[in-house]
């Protein structure tokens, strides 16, 4: 997922992902809880570019485009050593797996859904995760209330819904808790950004026979590449890397708070920059899911 601001008295007249790659500059001139902000405004925008691309490749092209050219700058920018025990190389190929199953089945899915539904549903994936896994009972009440507004978003609330968007959302929710747990597990092996770099590459072997099968050469097309390209810095390099910087700076506890507004920021994105207004039900079911990972977060002491 360049100048930072240097000065506070210039305006903020640049758009948010030019806004963020100023900030990436010198990061520490930056609050911490704003690098955050423009971290998920990056990924939310470019997932709004890459609905844009639609009209000119299909889901596996732009999954291909991504996570190949975002591999691809990732690993000119870590140059990770391809020296790697067996495990730490299984993680690895796991969690670009995992990669690829998830941007495949939420790039399909912004075809059908808007993208506040698809983002919510995909988060709740490893939230719900995490609080499953916990003994206390709180959490237990928070996963309930994550999963109420997972149905809200489904059409609870009376609002009809591509059925077939829906379990693409589903497969979302799987695929970002899967990369979350193996993430994890990989960073141990394999630290920093070189773990991310080998992962989005193998991710991008994997989604490369989609991405050929349904568009051909029409992935070399300048214009697609161009826009390829801005969808993979600001999803993948840009947004990591400002995290990044705030984790460095940030409690771990203050951090999950902050990543805890990214369903509002897909949803506020999605109406803003797509058109995509979200009924009130919707609009109930993002509030439950943040609010579960907020009250989830909030109510944890370490």
């Amino acid at each position: 997922m360049v100048r930072v601001y240097a000065h506070a008295s210039r305006p903020l007249s640049l758009p948010p992902a030019a806004r963020l790659a100023a900030a990436l500059g010198r990061p520490e001139a930056v609050p911490p809880p704003l690098l955050m902000l423009l971290g998920m405004v990056s990924t939310q925008v470019g997932a709004a570019v890459a609905k844009q691309l639609f009209a000119s490749t299909s889901p596996g092209g732009t999954t291909t485009l991504r996570l190949g050219l975002g591999a691809l700058v990732l690993l000119a920018a870590t140059r990770p050593t391809l020296r790697l025990g067996w495990r730490a190389a299984g993680l690895v190929g796991a969690f670009g797996v995992a990669m690829a199953a998830m941007n495949l089945a939420f790039y399909a899915a912004l075809h059908r859904v808007p993208l506040g539904v698809a983002v919510t549903v995909g988060f709740a994936g490893p939230l719900l995760v995490s609080l499953l896994g916990s003994r206390r009972l709180a959490d237990a009440l928070w996963a309930v209330l994550a999963g109420a507004g997972v149905l809200l978003l489904a059409g609870l609330g009376g609002v009809g819904m591509d059925a077939v968007g829906l379990l693409l959302c589903a497969l979302i929710a799987v695929g970002w808790a899967g990369y979350v747990l193996l993430g994890k597990a990989m960073s141990g092996h394999v630290p920093g950004s070189r773990g991310l770099a080998l992962g989005m590459a193998v991710g991008a072997v994997c989604v490369l026979p989609f991405g050929v099968a349904s568009d051909g050469a029409e992935l070399l097309d300048p214009r697609v590449v161009a826009l390829g390209l801005g969808v993979a810095l600001l999803s993948s390099v840009l947004p990591y890397s400002a995290e990044l910087a705030a984790l460095r700076r940030l409690p771990a506890r203050v951090f999950a708070v902050l990543l805890s507004l990214e369903p509002a920021v897909a949803a506020l994105v999605g109406a803003l920059l797509l058109g995509e207004l979200l009924a009130w039900p919707q609009l109930l079911g993002v509030a439950c899911v943040v609010g579960a990972a907020l009250g989830a977060t909030l109510a944890r002491r370490a």
